[in-house]
């Protein structure tokens, strides 16, 4: 497997696709997970089957999914790329994003983290001195050493922008899919900047949301449409993402290695243009109905 191919990630060049480790915690991202043993497992297979992109945080379990990752891959091979993410929980006192990356570093056991994504509660507030406060955190993190690049998360093409005139944005992380597109500004000042841009909930929000996007009989389904590829409806979907963009890396999550060789195989789907046109058309039809909730997850 090609693993769709490559992108920067700051100084890091990574597949194009990759694993996010957030459903190896609990049910709610809370406590261990229910088979240890296969979570670790999962970990490994992705790595061995060349996946060099994890992405992660303190917070999930909170700490269980940074401890899975080190009994499972410590010492961690020179080219794995780890990403987390801070700010999530609250957490937005510039002193607080410092210690969430000291305790991300202290639970993987390691030095340096490839990026840290900052990580905004409402993306739709205009961007002010607080969100500067905390990308100057970040920024001071990376000038120490802790992280060799910046991200964003859950951000407006405003806050994109006002962060990309302070300092060097290597990732943003946004929700972003076939039911849900309301980041394609966002995607596309990435591209134009060679940014790359990691969609978190790639298969559509968990419950009604993802459930329809994978099973909705309207005339162009993704099933129907993956049929013609001998591919399932979730991993067009996946297909869809690298296909739209180069600068797109995938992280979507899995507890299963049967359900992580599935993920990974999407990557090397190549889509022709009937099913690009079609998934086009199912695409506007969704955007027209309008996605029902924003995520607050990943």
């Amino acid at each position: 497997m090609t693993l769709g191919g490559s992108f920067a990630l700051g100084p890091w060049q990574v597949h194009r696709a990759g694993y996010g480790a957030m459903q190896l915690a609990g049910d709610g991202v809370f406590g261990p997970p229910g088979d240890r043993d296969e979570a670790l497992r999962v970990l490994r297979a992705a790595v061995a089957a060349g996946v060099d992109h994890i992405d992660t945080a303190q917070f999930y379990g909170p700490g269980t999914v940074n401890q899975l990752i080190r009994e499972a891959l410590h010492p961690y091979p020179d080219d794995l790329a780890i990403v987390s993410k801070v700010g999530a929980r609250g957490d937005t006192d510039p002193a607080l994003l410092r210690q969430g990356i000291e305790d991300n570093l202290a639970t993987l056991g390691t030095h340096r983290l490839a990026a840290v994504n900052l990580r905004i509660t409402d993306p739709s507030e205009v961007p002010g001195g607080q969100f500067d406060a905390q990308l100057a955190a970040l920024i001071k993190a990376r000038e120490d050493g802790l992280i060799d690049g910046i991200g964003l998360s859950n951000v407006s093409r405003p806050h994109l922008l006002r962060a990309a005139d302070q300092t060097e944005i290597v990732c943003v992380q946004n929700l972003f899919n076939l039911a849900d597109q309301r980041s394609l500004d966002v995607l596309t000042e990435c591209e134009a900047r060679a940014i790359a841009f990691v969609p978190f909930c790639p298969l559509g929000l968990p419950g009604e949301q993802r459930h329809r996007l994978l099973t909705d009989p309207d005339l162009a389904t993704l099933a129907t449409l993956g049929a013609r590829l001998g591919a399932s409806p979730a991993q067009l979907a996946l297909a869809w993402l690298l296909d739209l963009a180069p600068n797109i890396l995938l992280v979507p999550g899995t507890r299963t290695r049967s359900h992580l060789a599935e993920n990974l195989a999407a990557a090397d789907l190549k889509l022709d243009d009937a099913v690009r046109t079609g998934l086009a058309r199912l695409g506007s039809d969704r955007i027209r109905r309008g996605p029902r909730h924003r995520a607050q997850g990943a």
